[in-house]
């Protein structure tokens, strides 16, 4: 299991990513990974989850960029003290990659900042990188 954590103004981001065997097919170039994602909010402030930008990059270096409103459908609202926790997914056509990326934020004052989501692996047990 792969991990990563960022905090930025007050907003804790935390990941971890595992690879699925049972729905990859390695040998059609399918890899298949799941990553479950807490958003805690530590700052003094009611925050809300607007949109998501990620970068994915492949072993071969090819990225994209994923971009859209809210996470799995929502866009929660987090008080002081609140956390969010959601699971998703990412195939890949090579064996191991890696996501990062930023949760646009709107503090209860309306101001916006970028979440950051640190770099995290998404890696096949026993894969060369």
């Amino acid at each position: 299991m792969e991990t990563s954590e960022a905090i930025t103004d007050g907003v804790r981001v935390s990941v971890r990513s595992q690879y699925v065997a049972e729905r990859s097919r390695p040998h059609l170039q399918e890899y298949f990974f799941v990553y479950t994602i807490t958003i805690e909010n530590r700052s003094d402030q009611r925050v809300q989850l607007l949109s998501r930008h990620w970068i994915i990059t492949d072993a071969e270096g090819k990225q994209e960029e994923v971009r859209g409103p809210g996470v799995v459908g929502e866009q929660p609202v987090l008080d002081p003290g609140q956390s969010f926790e959601y699971t998703s997914a990412c195939p890949l056509p090579t064996p191991f990659g890696s996501m990062r990326g930023t949760y646009q934020m709107v503090r209860a004052d309306e101001s916006l900042f970028d979440a950051e989501i640190a770099p995290f692996r998404l890696a096949q047990p026993y894969a060369m990188n």
